[in-house]
């Protein structure tokens, strides 16, 4: 029996979902972060449960050749970068298996292996950045939480930030200092401001700096307009955010435009995009394009099909689908995410989409009643996967094909499982690495009502993960 605070050598063999280290000491599974496979360390046991322990390295003996210095002076601080301590081959071999074993172990499919691609570059990625703001010194600051808290670490430079991102981060600290604007304190609700909120349009270089406020107004804002614009000269504008409410949401429900017309624009696979601080958007538009063109072709589109995107959002997948197919209907349950959706179609003078808003149940019914099928569903649900209900429709609708992206490989595994036991089968899944150093990471299946081999047609890659670009 494993004893707390005793310390243990022993190898580790693998990966949890999380990419915590996976080590078995006297018959117990035991996670350890910070632990690279193939290791062989001393590790101290800090909790013993009823079938898993948790502990941490005291030591490595025989280091992986995959172990580099971590290149973030923050790294074991903030709750962001998670395989800081690996290089980049090892975090796609690591992400890819963690897909793997999600649809084999969840989703009952049989796999061969799991091909991953890899982004390009690790560094400056983020399109968007999110900085809590609190008093960790005394003073105003700004940062990211330390994990598992809501401690803030204050940070000078993120490596995977744009730079633009640190540069509002900086200036409106200094704005809060100047002016001894009240930071916001979450236990007592008082207090002004709650973060500070960047987007940045990597095509078009367009930035926008929002302030997240407890209150209408804010001291100075003239002032805090010019200190940002004079720290980033590209700045396109400035926004507000009101947000009264207690919470962990990030964004308030209200937007007050300080400066420039409040929203910026990108261009994602050669479709120009309106981005206000709600919208939804990858976080990583490089490999965001990379991503959508490998749903598009599984898609197999042509000009004699209609496609229906469910989870539309501001219309990303379905404007870019529109390019290939008859028809494109984009649903999505958030009014003003369909109001995008519809400006963003005219914007790129795009005539074949048309965008409601609905949840799936209400889309079935009403396509049903005016006699239209959809060849091809693509889904992008949150994290949370797809309800019962959505799936129910869905399968009423019967289309030839389903592309499911996904961004949490459990629901997705879960999902794959009740469309196969619903008549589909997986016919095609890979990963895309959206988030390098991070722990998250996207995928997509394809789903086909066609007869299909009990093989699943996926090649394994384990050299040159980083340039990959299939």
């Amino acid at each position: 029996m494993l004893k707390k605070n005793e310390i243990y050598e022993t190898e580790f063999t693998g990966y949890t979902s999380e990419g915590l280290g996976v080590a078995r000491i006297d018959g117990m599974a035991v996670f350890v972060p910070k632990a690279i496979a193939g290791e062989r360390c001393r590790v101290r046991i800090l909790k013993v449960g009823k079938t898993v322990a948790y502990g941490k390295i005291e030591q490595v003996l025989t280091p992986s050749a995959h172990r580099v210095k971590p290149a973030c002076p923050y790294a074991g601080l903030c709750g962001g970068c998670a395989f800081q301590h690996m290089d980049y081959e090892e975090e796609c071999t690591l992400k890819a298996q963690r897909v793997e074993d999600a649809l084999t172990r969840i989703g009952g499919l049989q796999l061969d292996g799991l091909s991953i691609t890899g982004a390009k570059t690790t560094g400056n990625y983020r399109t968007k950045a999110q900085f809590p703001v609190g008093m960790p010194e005394g003073k105003a600051d700004a940062g990211f939480f330390r994990q598992r808290s809501h401690q803030v670490i204050p940070i000078e430079r993120c490596g995977i930030q744009s730079e633009d991102a640190d540069k509002i981060r900086a200036a409106a600290v200094e704005w809060m200092r100047k002016y001894r604007v009240p930071v916001y304190d979450e236990v007592a609700h008082s207090g002004l401001v709650r973060h500070i909120y960047v987007r940045c349009g990597f095509a078009t270089g367009q930035v926008l700096a929002c302030i997240v406020a407890n209150g209408e107004t804010l001291p100075k804002e003239q002032e805090l307009v010019s200190m940002l614009r004079a720290a980033v000269p590209n700045l396109t504008t400035v926004v507000l955010s009101i947000h009264t409410k207690k919470g962990n949401a990030v964004l308030g429900d209200r937007f007050r435009t300080l400066w420039g017309e409040g929203y910026i624009e990108d261009i994602l696979c050669g479709l120009r995009f309106r981005l206000s601080p709600r919208s939804f958007y990858q976080v990583n538009r490089d490999q965001a394009e990379r991503l959508y063109e490998k749903a598009i072709a599984l898609a197999e589109l042509d000009e004699t099909k209609t496609a229906l995107d469910l989870y539309c959002g501001t219309g990303t997948i379905t404007l870019c689908m529109a390019k290939q197919a008859g028809s494109v209907i984009g649903v999505e349950i958030i009014e003003a995410a369909i109001h995008d959706a519809k400006e963003n179609a005219e914007r790129n003078g795009i005539k074949n989409a048309r965008f409601f808003c609905a949840d799936a149940g209400e889309a079935a019914l009403r396509l049903a009643e005016e006699g239209t099928k959809p060849d091809v569903i693509m889904v992008d649900p949150p994290r949370k996967g797809i309800s019962m209900d959505v799936i129910d429709a869905m399968v009423t609708m019967a289309p030839q094909r389903i592309v499911y992206v996904s961004c949490d490989p459990a629901t997705l595994a879960r999902d794959v499982k009740l469309l196969e036991e619903r008549g589909y089968k997986a016919i095609h899944a890979e990963a895309v690495d959206l988030f390098p150093r991070c722990a998250h990471v996207e995928s997509v299946v394809c789903l086909s009502r066609e007869k299909a081999d009990d093989y699943i047609r996926i090649s394994v890659h384990t050299k040159d993960l980083q340039t990959k670009s299939n």
